[in-house]
């Protein structure tokens, strides 16, 4: 499926269909904005309870939290620990795998570091364009 396009591309002439399909899988798990904020938030505080995330995460719901961090578990990207205290604390923090797909996406945050300036100059150019139309 993927050819090697001049010096653009690594991969093999005729890529393994299963690695294919996982690559498809885990950019759409985790090619998401929550996904990518709490691997960021984790990469950065360390272990943290269930509430603190949230907030250091910021304006994400409960519910869309308990989704990801819970999908991230099941990958393997992080742990949740559970104490045995009333009322329950609950703490999540990277496994050594979330931390190297915290690493992989902190090119993401360089790369909008280092292009900021071309982005807006191109976002104002396209709007000037559609204001004009």
């Amino acid at each position: 499926m993927y050819g090697i396009k001049e010096d653009h591309s690594t991969r093999p002439e005729q890529a393994d269909p299963e690695l294919d399909a996982l690559v498809r899988e885990i950019i759409g798990r985790v090619a998401d904005k929550w996904t990518m904020l709490i691997l960021e938030t984790l990469e950065e505080h360390g272990r943290l309870r269930f509430t603190r995330l949230g907030e250091l995460v910021g304006d994400i719901s409960q519910k869309m939290l308990t989704k990801t961090v819970r999908q991230m578990e099941a990958d393997g990207l992080v742990v949740r620990t559970v104490y045995p205290v009333i009322p329950p604390r609950v703490e999540y923090e990277l496994t050594d795998m979330g931390r190297s797909l915290s690493a992989a996406f902190c090119g993401v945050w360089l790369w909008a570091e280092q292009h900021r300036e071309a982005i807006m100059e191109a976002r104002r150019a396209s709007q000037g364009r559609d204001e004009a139309s």
